[in-house]
Parts: structure tokens; C-alpha cells; sequence
């Protein structure tokens, strides 16, 4: 089930997309009353899928990354992979949805796109189980890391580098249908202005997302709506104002974002 974010009528809500991924004049939201994070009942009210502007599928808390979890993108930045992961917080300011335009930060010189899975926390949870970790997930969704790679070499902690404003687009929307074996072997691609720069599985990360969810989780509690960033693979690179990035996953979607400079 693709579950969407959106607003119409200066109204939000949430509905149930239908219809082929591959025609967007054909698909339809229809609106459910409530929210995902539990049961919700659809209103039968129907609305084309070009009527609404799609947003960031989930308002999280916070964004929990894993930094150098697939071993060739590790290795292409100069970094061998860590014997624990490498955890990060991106703030919910950095959150923005598909199409919304992401301000290159006046700070930076070297801004890259970093395409990855986004795991989507559906209930409070903390010291998860391995055996558990499918119960906690709502769904999957597309991510872009977006990173100030000169930033990230020069400051020791990588808040600035990773937590600026609209450094984690997400969506678009959240695809509750796939069980973690099906999460955990899926095409990641990116592509700035048609031209793929990034592609990779999810098969290839270091460590999967029950050993994430299981790591984090033994040290802070996780809130409906919380996302996780999996990682990158290899290919990641410069992103500049007036570039188009589209990050594609198999079996979810396709986000899209346009560079633009910031006022």
C-alpha cells in the first residue's frame, strides 16, 4: 500500500494512492480518515493525483542516518567501514517533501546527493529484538542524504554538514507493502538531469536493517514517524543549483528535487 502525505485545499492529510506508478494521470489518493500509524478507515473520497501537492510522507522527530554502510561508497571517499556503525541526527527542519526545492547552503562549496532507503518507525519502540524488528517498521520510503562534503572533512561532528535546512527530502509517499527480505534487496538509483550517477542494491549494505533498527534502538527510543537512512552506495557527487536529482527505489518510487540558490 502507498500511503501519501499531501495537501489540497490548503488542507493536509494522508490517503491510499492508486492506480500505475507509471501514469500519473491515472492514479488517485483516496483520503483516509486519521492517520497511518494505526487502523484508519478510507473515505471513498477520491482525488486525482495531479489535483494535490504531494509532502514529506512522515513529520519525524528525528532522522537517525548510518553513515559508510555500503563498503564501495566508504571507499570512494577515501574511508574504510567502521566495526560499529556510524550514527548521525539530520533535525526535522531538514526535512522536505518531492518536488520542494532544496536551497544550496551558503556555507558550502561541494554539496552531494547521497540516494538512499528510508526505513519509517510505526510505533514507540525501544531494545527491539532482532526477531521484532519487522512489528516496529510502517513502510519504506526514497531519501536523499544531502551532504556538504567539505563541510563534513573540515568539522569534526557532521550537524552542520548533514542537518541543514532541506538536506533530507523524503518520498513520495510511504510504501507499506514490503517485508524486510524484500526491503533488504532492492535497486537504489540517482540520477541528476537524467544522467544516473548512483546504483546500487540494498542487498549490499554492510550491515542490515534489523542490525540498524537493533543498534539504535539499544540506545534511544523510537517515535511513530521516525526515520532511519540506511545508507549510501557508491557514485555519490556535486549537486548544483539549478540541477534536477531524482532518487529512484525499486518496488517505492521516485523522489525528485530541484537545486536552487538560496536567498
Amino acid at each position: 500500500m502507498r500511503i501519501a502525505r499531501f495537501s489540497i485545499d490548503g488542507n493536509v492529510g494522508f490517503g491510499v494512492v492508486e492506480g500505475d506508478p507509471a501514469d500519473d494521470g491515472g492514479q488517485t489518493i483516496d483520503l483516509i480518515k486519521g492517520h497511518p500509524f494505526g487502523d484508519f478507515d478510507r473515505t471513498g473520497r477520491k482525488v486525482p493525483l495531479s489535483e494535490v501537492r504531494l509532502l514529506a510522507p512522515v513529520l519525524p522527530s528525528k532522522v537517525v542516518g548510518i553513515g559508510r554502510n555500503y563498503s564501495e561508497h566508504a571507499r570512494e571517499l577515501g574511508n574504510t567501514v567502521p566495526d560499529t556503525p556510524v550514527v548521525f541526527f539530520k533535525p526535522s527542519t531538514s526535512v522536505v517533501g518531492p518536488g520542494d526545492p532544496v536551497p544550496y547552503p551558503t556555507f558550502s562549496r561541494n554539496v552531494h546527493h547521497e540516494a538512499e532507503l528510508a526505513v519509517v518507525i510505526g510505533r514507540m519502540c525501544s531494545q527491539v529484538p532482532r526477531e521484532r524488528v519487522g512489528e516496529v517498521i510502517l513502510g519504506y520510503t526514497c531519501a536523499n542524504d544531502v551532504t556538504a562534503r567539505d563541510t563534513q572533512r573540515s568539522e569534526e561532528q557532521w550537524a552542520r554538514a548533514k542537518g541543514f535546512d532541506a538536506s533530507c527530502p523524503l518520498g513520495p509517499w510511504l510504501e507499506t507493502g514490503l517485508d524486510l527480505a524484500t526491503a533488504g534487496d532492492l535497486a537504489v538509483m540517482c540520477t541528476v538531469n537524467g544522467e544516473q550517477r548512483q546504483l546500487g542494491r540494498t542487498s549490499e549494505m554492510v550491515r542490515s536493517i534489523e542490525d540498524l533498527v537493533v543498534h539504535i534502538t539499544e540506545a534511544m527510543t523510537l517515535l511513530p514517524g521516525d526515520v532511519i537512512l540506511t545508507g549510501t552506495p557508491a557514485g555519490v557527487g556535486p549537486m548544483n543549483v539549478g540541477d534536477e536529482v531524482a532518487v529512484t527505489i525499486e518496488g517505492i518510487g521516485t523522489l525528485t528535487n530541484k537545486v536552487v540558490k538560496r536567498d
